[in-house]
């Protein structure tokens, strides 16, 4: 029997949609997927495959868009219906337990969320975000994290560009306009992690130790930032399998950075997807770079993807692994120090959130991102500390060879540390998870027992009575320990200062704000630093403390773009508008390109950096009044914030 539906919100009493996990086993979805991007439309063909555990007459998937639907099984003579809660329901008088059932729908949709059409270098862009938007959008699935399911997907595309999905591309067809990519998965997961992602990309590849493929996508134009956008990638790969001491997972490993990425990246399950704004080159390595970013994703692969919480309660079991686990990778690269130093950074704003009244106990669902990632990074630290090394990483071995393709609570993790270390951690627990504050007074008597470099930097202090700030900017004390010299007594800086290295230098930078004539050449070598936040910086240091010597500065800088939002460029821009008879035939010119950086096509934070410069040179004319109102229906949530307060900001100024 074949029967075509249209569907609309019926209201379906009889099943209990939280627990459908206790009746029904979802096993696979095969899907095949083809878009129509000029509507912003999928089409699919999908086949689910499903156990009963339990009597049981209906089944259910989530489906969050307006669909259209063929069910195509004559089994399910009660056919499909929707529900108020956004249910496919699957009826059936005939449902045994312990019997596996298949049946295929056909349908397509117009996806709101989880699933975004955007633009990079005017050609169309496609990418997922499950996670937190849920994967019901845009493919019929399970939302409850508890339903592991084998995913294998099929993307019909035109030719030309590239498209990714979970797992292993087992055949490419390419047709004469079409191509067809099969994804192989071999293993379950949950839903939120399923991912695709289409667009004009190039590829680098490498093989891990253990020899996993390892694909790394950029856009053609970048091929000169792949190496530093890349970096340390194999070896945080190979280093994180021998840590973890639980071989990686998945077939393969893939990373893409797309255009206007609602987060930093999304771990899905053997493809991390990224924000472009972290594809760099290398100067803008040494200031903002991929490789926490890059660890943190990966570790998810083990922890959050093979091991996933079972519900927000217990959330820190992904976030904190993965934050702790890429702390490790970055102090295997970068040194004991830079390792410390980010846990006392942690420790520190973990403290103020305390003091604000917005602290939290670890197992509270409703935590900040801080508490999940940062104190859970803190909690694994302080236990491993505690247990030793040996114990520790033949605990988390045992977590995962024991909860692999499963889900747990703390509880289970704790047990398995229990076991191995042989006594209770029930006094840990209370303190280090369970209890509302974070435990500051003993995680900085772990750093100090452990670092002396930590106490170093914490032995600076330029506000007490007998300090020595002076004599330490002269002499050896960590680059971290001087920074914080200058940010706290910037009048202490000489012309020895900008001898040392680039933190101390983009220190100086940021703190010394009016410059001293005698350090007036000192100053000006700042704008040759391989750092883009130096250059921005000390440009506009230097514009406003000599105006005499402005047009010189603009010259030497004005082929400097900066990151992907162009920082230095536009603050060029800017600068130069606010220069009389600099390149004055070029104003204009120059003003249009400041505006045209508020356009739709341009990614959300060079916009919102445009926006900035232009509500701060009075300029917001109807054009970017028109990109700002624009700007708020945007689907990245940071851009809509910021275009509606300024919006109300500059509607109040008007006023």
């Amino acid at each position: 029997m074949k029967k075509t539906l249209v569907l609309f919100c019926l209201f379906v009493a009889s099943l209990s949609f939280a627990q459908q996990t206790d009746y029904v086993d979802f096993i696979a979805v095969n899907a095949e997927l083809e878009f129509k991007p000029d509507e912003k439309q999928i089409v699919f063909r999908a086949k689910y495959t499903f156990k009963i555990l339990k009597a049981v007459d209906s089944v259910y998937l989530d489906a969050k868009s307006t669909y259209h639907y063929e069910l195509h099984d004559s089994n399910f003579k009660g056919g499909i219906r929707t529900s108020t809660k956004n249910k496919m329901v699957i009826r059936s008088s005939e449902f045994e337990i312990d019997k596996i059932y298949n049946f295929t729908i056909i349908c397509f949709s117009y996806p709101k969320k989880a699933m975004y059409f955007t633009q990079q270098n005017n050609d169309i862009q496609i990418w997922t975000q499950g996670q937190g938007k849920y994967t019901s959008n845009w493919l019929p699935s399970i939302d409850d994290v508890n339903d592991k399911i084998e995913f294998d997907i099929s993307i019909t595309y035109p030719n030309g560009y590239e498209a990714l999905a979970n797992g292993k591309l087992i055949n490419k067809e390419v047709g004469d306009s079409l191509t067809i990519w099969n994804y192989d998965m071999k293993k379950p997961m949950s839903s939120y992690l399923v991912a695709l992602a289409i667009g004009k990309y190039n590829k680098k590849t490498e093989t891990s130790k253990s020899g996993i493929p390892l694909e790394y996508y950029y856009y053609p134009e970048d091929s000169l930032k792949v190496e530093p956008t890349y970096r340390y990638s194999k070896r945080m790969f190979d280093f994180l399998e021998e840590e973890i001491g639980f071989a990686y997972p998945w077939q393969n490993y893939k990373q893409v950075p797309v255009h206007d990425f609602l987060y930093a990246g999304m771990e899905n399950t053997s493809l991390t997807i990224f924000s472009d704004a972290f594809v760099v080159d290398s100067i803008g390595f040494n200031d903002k770079n991929y490789v926490n970013v890059n660890a943190h994703e990966l570790a998810h692969q083990w922890f959050g993807d093979l091991v996933t919480a079972k519900s927000g309660e217990h959330h820190w079991l992904q976030e904190g692994f993965a934050t702790y686990y890429a702390h490790l990778a970055e102090r295997d690269i970068f040194g004991d120090n830079h390792f410390y130093f980010k846990l006392l950074e942690s420790a520190i704003e973990l403290g103020k959130q305390d003091l604000s009244g917005s602290g939290t106990s670890l197992l509270n669902p409703e935590s900040s991102s801080l508490t999940f990632y940062q104190r859970g990074a803190w909690v694994l630290h302080a236990l491993r500390t505690k247990v030793g090394d040996k114990v520790f990483r033949q605990a988390v071995k045992n977590y995962l060879e024991k909860y692999q393709f499963d889900n747990v609570e703390t509880s289970d993790f704790i047990q398995e540390v229990e076991r191995v270390y042989g006594q209770s951690l029930s006094s840990f627990v209370n303190l280090w998870i369970k209890q509302k504050a974070f435990p500051v007074d003993n995680a900085f008597d772990v750093l100090q027992q452990q670092s002396t470099y930590i106490n170093e930097f914490l032995m600076v202090d330029c506000f007490a009575k007998s300090s020595k700030c002076a004599e330490y900017l002269k002499y050896y004390v960590s680059d971290e320990a001087k920074a914080k010299i200058i940010s706290q007594v910037p009048e202490l800086v000489t012309a020895e200062t900008f001898n040392n290295g680039l933190k101390v230098r983009q220190a100086i930078a940021k703190y010394v704000r009016q410059i001293p004539k005698s350090l007036k050449d000192n100053y000006e070598t700042l704008l040759d630093d391989k750092s883009y936040v130096t250059i921005e910086n000390a440009l506009y240091n230097l514009w406003s403390s000599f105006p005499e010597d402005r047009a010189k500065y603009l010259f030497k800088t004005r082929n400097v773009v900066g990151f992907n939002d162009k920082n230095v460029r536009l603050l060029w821009i800017v600068l130069n508008l606010s220069t009389p008879f600099y390149e004055a035939d070029n104003k204009q010119a120059l003003f249009n390109e400041l505006l045209s950086y508020s356009d739709e096509e341009h990614n959300a934070d060079l916009r919102m950096n445009a926006f900035r410069y232009l509500k701060m040179i009075k300029s917001c004319n109807e054009d970017c009044m028109a990109n700002l109102e624009n700007a708020k229906s945007h689907h990245n949530w940071r851009l809509v914030k910021f275009a509606k307060e300024l919006s109300e900001e500059l509607g109040k100024n008007k006023e």
